[in-house]
């Protein structure tokens, strides 16, 4: 059939579906609710964003000993920051809790470190004898005095004096720390920061002793610290506040009353039987544009870099199970774990995104029924660009990481930030690459002046369809990318204001713009496959979208608790990351009723995509939802939990499960597609993998993520982060490492048979039809 009968059918149906929508009361109050919610969530958060630089940690201009010595200066801090970022540290072990889980936290290590020194020097001060060999009772009476000198160090102060037995502390742990960082430990798997050269590894150790001064010294007029006394460090004597205990109970309290709202308004309006007027746009199938036929590029660098990422995960899991090399291989000489870790972070948003790059383009010329001008030629363009950009992040990261490029890091190299490591000119480039992608999806969907012109009108006019939230959704992903990378032309003077921004994109990404995306693209695909109506599609889309707003956006407070962050995202964070939950539990209601809808129509085409879609429901629910917002963003829960392995369990579950299966089900929808009616569609392949990637992700969770996971948030109840997160644990767990190695294995058989099955089924691209 050609492409006329399949427009002849969209604009019958547009038609009849033009008059419901106008007369469906429940799209049009949904409409303005989400319009609403939108606006006052991003108007609260531009006002938290105030608060949070007014309440910020300040540096002090000098920091000196009791007899006037100066002992570094704010400008050492900063030029420290700058070394820390530099070396990638943040991908070896962690800061303010945030960065690996496989060095120490250099936060909580450094905190004890200093607390103890401090409290050695004043027994040796005050009775001659080292604060081991002390009585109990004298043991007591020093530690609270160390600990009453911690909470009075005064970051508000121009010229910050410190005691004589504190002052001498901090000079030891810095030439200590100094050494460290610029010396391999081959038992603990550390490659000696190679960007750390001369005065750098001293200004890094002061920037990093700064950060533990943050953590105990009081805000002024108040009895807690500048992180809410975190990290939990008995030594220290920090310990939750009273607000990390309070908004927990509302909080739980809270999503319980969620669930039976959500339940409730899915009952009444968006559940039941669908009488709205189907909107057949994918009816059939077509011939393939030229820019559909230029797409089978994007789908294979999926599978490239996804394999490289499970590759990359591999070398890294075995770090963890022997440190010392890799199978008698010194793999820490020329792979260090921080590199190896900073390819593993960003080779998912990569494939990730060029799944959804791809898939979205494909669509756009079945959902418009034309192909805009010089369509092909412009995603050739966006392919290789972003190829290219790619390349360079990754060597990029290599040479910053080694010490390449000591005045171009910034700029080309690694910036040291979790999941932003790359460079600035290439994350620059890289939201250019983004924003040509939001054109090309406006483009497809309305390929001319006159399309486009009615399809503004209309949005303007307040009838906002399908497709406009589909569009916007890709600008979305594009315009947050941009607050990654304040400021915009120099390295931040503020640690936690790098990390604030920092969250705005990674949560944001993940809980906003990802989350949109994928509730517009399930239900742009059901509703055009003939699944759902219209009407029913955008009224689930719309209550969705209200409540990833309302979680997403301001849920972003639960990473702002620890890392020197004001108090007020402490109710923030804890209320709105428990309405995360909830648009997730909807997704999984949905992903029930699409199943059985599925099941019931026995020439279903589209099964085996549409079985990843509803995969990526179900674990969005699981590892967003169970492992993630319902329970470790509970401050309570998060205080002990933050930097453990059951992070690592939330981010691979969720990260994947969600929006790896979306986009792998999105491939797969288009792989149908392009098969048509002439070719055979082998779907054996694709469930094996898909159930291999099931197995996979079990399997981490049981054999390794659970067993350290718990056993490591027993060590910081009991004995205190650095403990937890120490050699002394990690080296009681070996065993649960090397387990992880069988859903490994797994996962990386079905990746392969996957990447062997995308080639396969993209030869008809190269037939003629």
């Amino acid at each position: 059939m050609s492409n006329s009968y399949y427009e002849g059918i969209r604009s019958e149906m547009a038609a009849s579906t033009h008059v419901e929508l106008n007369r469906d009361p429940v799209s049009r109050v949904l409409k303005w609710v989400l319009l609403f919610t939108a606006l006052a969530c991003f108007a609260l958060m531009t006002w938290a964003t105030v608060f949070t630089y007014r309440a910020a940690p300040p540096i002090p201009d000098r920091i000196v000993a009791a007899n006037g010595t100066t002992l570094f200066t704010g400008e050492d801090i900063f030029l420290g920051k700058q070394g820390f970022q530099e070396a990638d540290l943040v991908d070896w072990g962690g800061l303010y809790g945030m960065g690996s889980m496989f060095g120490p936290d250099y936060t909580a290590a450094n905190l004890v470190a200093i607390a103890k020194a401090t409290e050695n020097n004043l027994a040796l001060d005050e009775q001659s004898i080292p604060f081991n060999k002390l009585p109990e009772d004298e043991q007591f009476k020093i530690r609270k005095q160390m600990q009453i000198m911690l909470r009075n160090i005064d970051l508000t102060q121009s010229t910050l004096t410190l005691p004589d037995a504190l002052s001498r502390a901090v000079l030891s742990v810095r030439d200590k720390l100094e050494k460290e960082l610029t010396t391999d430990d081959v038992l603990a798997g550390y490659t000696k920061a190679h960007a750390l050269a001369g005065e750098k590894a001293k200004h890094t150790a002061e920037f990093i002793l700064y950060s533990v001064f943050t953590t105990v010294g009081h805000r002024p007029n108040s009895t807690i610290s500048w992180t809410q006394n975190w990290p939990y460090e008995p030594v220290a004597g920090n310990a939750p506040t009273n607000l990390t205990f309070t908004w927990t109970w509302v909080g739980f309290c809270f999503v319980f009353l969620g669930f039976g709202t959500v339940i409730t308004i899915n009952r009444l309006w968006l559940s039941g039987v669908d009488q709205g007027p189907m909107d057949l746009v994918m009816v059939g199938f077509g011939s393939l544009t030229p820019s559909q036929k230029k797409i089978w590029k994007f789908f294979l660098f999926v599978a490239v870099m996804f394999l490289v990422q499970i590759l990359v995960g591999g070398i890294m899991a075995h770090y963890y199970s022997e440190r010392a090399d890799f199978y008698g291989f010194p793999i820490g000489k020329y792979l260090p774990f921080n590199f190896l870790r900073s390819i593993h972070l960003q080779a998912p948003v990569v494939w990730i995104a060029f799944a959804w790059i791809g898939s979205g383009l494909f669509l756009g010329p079945i959902i418009s029924g034309k192909e805009a001008r010089f369509q092909g030629i412009l995603v050739d363009g966006l392919f290789y660009a972003s190829v290219l950009v790619v390349a360079c992040i990754v060597v990029g990261n290599y040479l910053g990481i080694m010490g390449y490029l000591p005045d171009l890091w910034f700029w080309f190299g690694n910036q040291g930030n979790s999941y932003l490591e790359l460079g600035r000119v290439w994350q620059i480039i890289f939201f250019a690459a983004l924003l040509m992608w939001s054109w090309l999806i406006c483009r497809s969907f309305w390929p001319d002046r006159q399309l486009w012109a009615q399809a503004r009108n209309a949005f303007l006019r307040g009838k906002i369809r399908l497709e406009h939230l589909f569009w916007l959704s890709t600008l979305n992903i594009a315009v947050l990318y941009v607050f990654g990378m304040i400021p915009m032309f120099e390295v931040g003077k503020s640690y936690t204001m790098d990390d604030f921004w920092r969250w705005w994109v990674v949560h944001l990404w993940v809980e906003e713009s990802f989350e949109y995306f994928a509730a517009c693209a399930t239900a742009y695909l059901l509703m055009g496959v003939g699944l759902v109506s219209r009407q029913l599609a955008e009224r689930t889309v719309y209550f969705q979208l209200i409540l990833i707003f309302l979680g997403g956006v301001m849920g972003t407070g639960h990473h702002m608790y620890w890392a020197g962050e004001p108090s007020i995202w402490i109710p923030l964070g804890s209320m709105f990351s428990f309405i995360e939950v909830l648009p997730l539990v909807l997704l999984v209601i949905e992903s029930i009723d699409q199943y059985k809808v599925i099941s019931s129509h026995e020439t279903f085409k589209y099964k085996l995509g549409y079985v990843y879609i509803i995969g990526a429901a179900v674990w969005n629910f699981v590892g967003a939802g169970v492992f993630g917002g319902g329970v470790l963003n509970a401050p309570l829960v998060n205080y002990y939990e933050h930097g453990t392995f059951l992070t690592l369990n939330h981010a691979h579950t969720s990260l994947f499960g969600a929006f790896g299966l979306l986009g792998l089900g999105m491939v797969y929808f288009c792989l149908r597609y392009v098969a048509g009616d002439r070719f055979s569609f082998n779907e054996k392949w694709g469930y094996t993998a898909f159930w291999m990637y099931n197995a996979g992700l079990v399997l981490w969770t049981l054999l390794t993520f659970f067993p350290v996971g718990w056993a490591q948030l027993a060590a910081v109840y009991e004995h205190g982060l650095t403990y937890a997160r120490s050699l002394d644990f990690y080296n009681q767990t070996t065993n649960w490492q090397w387990l992880r190695i069988v859903g490994d294995i797994v996962f990386a058989i079905g990746a392969l048979i996957m990447a062997l099955d995308f080639t396969v089924k993209l030869k008809p691209i190269f037939a003629k039809r």
